[in-house]
């Protein structure tokens, strides 16, 4: 089987070879080519070798084209600063000093510098390595791209002071999403990843309310447009995943403070987990030998459908070896 075919097979329920591998490389694959993270977060040819090489030279069964949370904020105004060796910075959030929607851009995803970078890398992915692996799009969550736009702390205010607003600033966020979605699937993504870091940091009350909603909306969106709709919401987000379990996922991350048993058990049987071992002191810092356990571990606990993947990103500096222990074969059990 091939990186795709494995990974379907996964999340249809069927016998697979071994255990998917999607482990998520941003800075890591950008120092694997020894490009600087700035020409791979802007440049689509970039990115893509990136991925494409990790994925051949640690067998992945994954591309994407994740590298910082604002792609879509630049097309909604956002002068965004490239550097170096570091994550990209939003200069000035567009709604910083004004809460007024109306004179708020709304971008058109295939043209906006960013967002069409992204479908260009999926463009890209099929060019170059078509059917072989999955090819992971990617979205900002409702609440999370609504902080970008505001800034976090700005945005965790006015949750407290003006719900209605900030839901009003969400449905826009959550319509232009969809259209990034949209885009990225007629591109050639077959699974769109949604990152809502920011949902880990309210209130259960407040996400079933408010967040959950254009959440669901969004991911029934997707799954409508034939692709998989796959959510990662970085911290500790214990505390949502009864409501979680109504946004109808594919595929759920959860960082590594999570208890994964507790997550296999408020989900659905038919969503896929990915493993959530701690990317620093799991992977970076750990060994191949006490990685492999470790995942083998979590699989024992969680069983299918199970990914190979950790908390977060592996972070750039992680040993070859250590991601290549992560990435070994895992025997797949009925």
């Amino acid at each position: 089987m091939n990186g795709l075919e494995r990974y379907n097979a996964m999340l249809d329920g069927q016998p697979v070879d071994f255990v998917p591998r999607i482990p998520i490389l941003m800075r890591f694959a950008a120092e694997h080519i020894g490009a600087g993270y700035g020409d791979f977060c802007s440049q689509p040819e970039v990115k893509g070798e990136g991925n494409i090489r990790c994925a051949e030279d640690f067998g992945l069964d994954v591309v994407g084209v994740m590298s910082d949370p604002y792609s879509e904020t630049q097309g909604y105004g956002a002068e965004i600063i490239f550097k170096e060796d570091a994550t990209p910075e939003c200069a000035k959030p567009p709604l910083a000093d004004s809460r007024d929607l109306d004179r708020l851009p709304r971008p058109d995803p295939r043209q906006a510098t960013r967002m069409r970078a992204a479908i260009d890398t999926i463009r890209h992915y099929h060019s170059n390595v078509g059917g072989q692996y999955t090819v992971l799009g990617w979205v900002e969550g409702p609440l999370a791209e609504a902080a970008d736009l505001r800034g976090v702390q700005q945005m965790l205010m006015d949750v407290v002071d003006d719900p209605q607003w900030c839901c009003e600033l969400m449905d826009v966020c959550t319509d232009v999403a969809i259209q990034y979605a949209e885009a990225q699937i007629e591109a050639g993504a077959d699974t769109i990843g949604i990152g809502d870091a920011l949902a880990s940091q309210v209130s259960r009350r407040y996400y079933l309310e408010y967040v959950r909603p254009r959440q669901r909306r969004l991911a029934e969106a997707i799954r409508a447009r034939g692709a998989r709709a796959r959510m990662h919401i970085c911290g500790n987000m214990t505390h949502l995943l009864s409501e979680l379990a109504e946004v109808l996922l594919d595929v759920v991350d959860v960082d590594h403070m999570v208890d994964i048993a507790a997550v296999r058990e408020a989900l659905p049987d038919t969503v896929a987990l990915g493993c959530n071992i701690d990317p620093v002191a799991g992977v970076m810092h750990s060994t191949p030998g006490a990685i492999r356990q470790t995942v083998a571990e979590i699989y024992q606990r969680v069983g299918n459908p199970y990914l190979i993947n950790a908390g977060c990103e592996i972070p750039p500096g992680t040993p070859a070896e250590n991601l290549r222990a992560l990435c070994q074969p895992l025997d797949y059990q009925p």
